[in-house]
């Protein structure tokens, strides 16, 4: 796995117009996309590119922030409140040199969290977007670009058997992160799982509203799903205005979860 996301890292820096999606595994899937609600979509646009290297694509009335592995997509709206309290607590990147990222960061006058050694003994940091999205930071001097996409981070009392309930739908494996036992990994992207002491809310209408996975194939995907007995918030369509095809879930504790395919073409 860290030797095909440093492939397809290099593979951007050589030249891609847009950084592109992880290759996906054998069952046609890979990690797709965060989708915020955000009340001020330009200053948004302004901080993923100018702090995270992202690109910022338009699709019809789509906006996305292209990054290696992932997408960012914003829609106009404003939320019901900030990501933290929620099952989808935060997500995170890697960068190069989290001090230099930090003091770019303050000079903007943006919040900085705590500052920790984190799971894997590597610097950390909490920043927070506007609109309350929490992100977290993690140093990796060995990085071919100045920041990547690393981590979600799912907060919930019975973790264990969420990360069951992720393993067994989306035919994963349990795979440890540094010190933290409870997680998984689909092409592009860790998640990450944690105890909760207090009940988490659901995600929808939150500044994180919901979390995305590109699929080949996705109709015959959801039949899948479907015959597993998962209930569709919006069932398999096609939005030709998007060039996406598209379906909607919800997991046992209330994240949301898109599926698409299409948006590789991004």
């Amino acid at each position: 796995m860290r030797t095909l996301v440093l492939f397809l890292l290099l593979a951007f820096t050589a030249g891609h117009a847009y950084a592109q999606l992880a290759v996906p595994n054998e069952a046609g899937l890979a990690y797709g996309h965060v989708h915020l609600n955000v009340t001020d979509m330009e200053r948004h646009k302004e901080l993923w590119v100018k702090h995270f290297g992202g690109t910022v694509v338009q699709k019809g009335t789509l906006t996305a922030i292209r990054m290696p592995n992932m997408a960012i997509l914003l829609a106009n709206r404003e939320p019901t409140g900030g990501s933290q309290g929620t099952v989808m607590d935060h997500f995170g990147f890697k960068v190069r040199n989290l001090a230099k990222f930090l003091e770019k960061w303050r000079a903007d006058g943006l919040w900085v969290g705590r500052e920790f050694i984190g799971a894997e003994g590597q610097p950390n940091a909490y920043v927070m977007m506007p609109d309350d999205v929490y992100v977290e930071l993690q140093e990796d001097q060995a990085l071919p670009l100045e920041v990547v996409p690393y981590h979600i981070h799912f907060f919930t009392p019975g973790h264990e058997e969420l990360l069951q309930w992720y393993t067994q739908l989306l035919g994963l494996e349990v795979r440890s992160r540094g010190s933290i036992a409870t997680t998984t990994n689909v092409p592009g992207m860790n998640l990450s799982f944690n105890n909760s002491q207090e009940e988490r809310l659901p995600t929808r209408g939150r500044s994180i509203d919901h979390i995305g996975f590109e699929v080949e194939n996705l109709e015959a995907f959801c039949k899948l799903l479907e015959e597993k007995g998962i209930a569709f918030d919006v069932a398999y369509r096609e939005v030709e205005a998007l060039e996406l095809k598209i379906a909607f879930i919800t997991d046992p504790t209330g994240v949301y979860i898109e599926f698409t395919e299409g948006l590789d073409a991004y």
